[in-house]
């Protein structure tokens, strides 16, 4: 069973569709294991990241994510990453599938509404990122 982190973005969280995103992995049989509202901070974000320090989105990437409050959940799930990431749909709401979560809730490429694990290695290290073992249930 592979584990996935989920980030609901501030555009989403403005538009408070922080339940409906969340509502449609779990309608697809993924198994919320950890949930929780959080304002991360530069640091944290810098962090989450790291890949692409260095990028010339970055900085606007750390400014976007750290300015609301966001949604952070662990799911998992048969084949969890890849099934997520077909839920959400490209990373570019306008190449995104019909029927997608980015392509329903998705503004342009940084404010897609979502971010997902892209493997499963990432998504042991972003879940220890964002929960405590105490806070994952399942």
């Amino acid at each position: 069973m592979e584990k996935s982190l989920v980030l609901v973005k501030p555009d989403a969280m403005e538009r408070q569709l922080a339940g409906a995103i969340i509502g449609r992995l779990q309608a697809e049989g993924l198994k919320l294991i950890a949930l929780k509202m959080l304002h991360m901070d530069k640091a944290m974000a810098e962090r989450h990241y790291a890949v692409h320090k260095g990028k010339s989105f970055f900085e606007d990437t750390i400014a976007y994510i750290t300015s609301t409050p966001i949604v952070a959940a662990a799911f998992k799930g048969e084949d969890a990453i890849a099934h997520i990431r077909k839920v959400m749909g490209a990373t570019d709401p306008s190449k995104a599938a019909p029927g997608t979560i980015r392509k329903d809730y998705g503004l342009d490429i940084q404010r897609n509404s979502t971010h997902a694990s892209d493997s499963p290695e990432n998504g042991e290290i972003e879940i220890a990122n964002f929960f405590t073992k105490k806070e994952i249930f399942g």
